[in-house]
């Protein structure tokens, strides 16, 4: 089964971390054909079922797959669904293009600071985490190019992650001027340490895909051009073995850890709020000048 999403959202230059608001739910456009069709292409994803893998590929290439709230409706209906999908046993992240994501569409974030974005703006980015934090099969991650704000902290989240030998990852919040995201406050010195994640949060350092594998964010880079091909793989093998043992390990894995990535999310979300309420450090303005077009 191939199935996507379909909307007319904006387009805008991207990188950094996501808005905050409250979670709303919007049900995803399915289509059946044929059996083995050409993948089905919409403006924001691309979603693929086959073998028990679901591949969602991020599809804003010409923003380098920036999430706009349109784009994080659809990662998390593509999540939920594959929840609830008794055929489907694992999923796979990656994007379409060069890179992976650059996290945050800046356009929309800046609208969302200074007050001229919808009401509904800042409510993509934790419906989205809400599907992360909830979803109870085994996630994989293919990332290749370039991983930066939510391409980075939305590994945090991933069971497996392989990149690409020549891949980069990047949190820029501190030169932003903007906390951390995602739960990355918690989950990065979890996984990488404190010193590694202290370096990506407080100094914005760019790290390779071996610097990734040596902190614990990926399991292991491999040669240019096969990374997507080799997490499927990977998911091919999980998604065969039996899925009430493999969620079962997976909910004793994460179980312990809820609590705190949700803590962890609800101080972030309210030191976003704090700084877009607070006219004197407020980034929005930064941001707009910043763009172009």
């Amino acid at each position: 089964m191939r199935w996507g999403w379909s909307d007319a959202g904006r387009r805008g230059n991207a990188i950094g971390p996501g808005p905050v608001g409250r979670a709303s739910r919007r049900q995803p456009v399915r289509r059946r054909l044929a059996s083995r069709p050409v993948p089905l292409t919409q403006p924001r994803i691309d979603i693929e079922d086959g073998d028990g893998v679901r591949l969602i590929a991020f599809n804003r290439p010409d923003v380098r797959n920036a999430f706009d709230l349109p784009m994080y409706q659809a990662v998390a209906a593509a999540l939920d669904g594959a929840s609830s999908e008794a055929s489907i046993h694992a999923v796979v992240l990656t994007g379409r293009g060069g890179g992976f994501t650059s996290g945050q569409d800046l356009r929309e974030m800046a609208a969302i600071a200074t007050g001229a974005a919808g009401p509904d703006a800042g409510t993509g980015f934790p419906r989205l985490l809400d599907s992360l934090q909830s979803f109870d099969k085994p996630l994989l991650a293919a990332v290749h190019g370039a991983g930066v704000g939510l391409g980075f902290t939305i590994l945090g989240h991933v069971d497996l992650v392989l990149m690409d030998e020549t891949a980069r990852l990047r949190c820029p919040f501190a030169e932003m001027g903007v906390p951390s995201e995602a739960a990355s406050s918690l989950l990065l010195p979890l996984r990488m340490g404190w010193q590694q994640a202290a370096a990506v949060l407080l100094a914005s350092e760019w790290i390779d895909a071996p610097q990734a594998v040596a902190c614990g964010i990926a399991l292991r880079a491999v040669p240019a051009g096969t990374v997507l091909e080799e997490t499927m793989t990977l998911a091919r093998r999980i998604a065969g073995f039996p899925p009430h043992g493999v969620a079962e390990i997976k909910r004793l894995m994460i179980e312990a850890l809820r609590p705190a990535i949700a803590a962890a999310r609800q101080r972030e979300e309210s030191a976003f709020a704090a700084l877009f309420s607070d006219p004197a450090n407020n980034p929005g303005l930064g941001l707009t000048s910043g763009l172009k077009g």
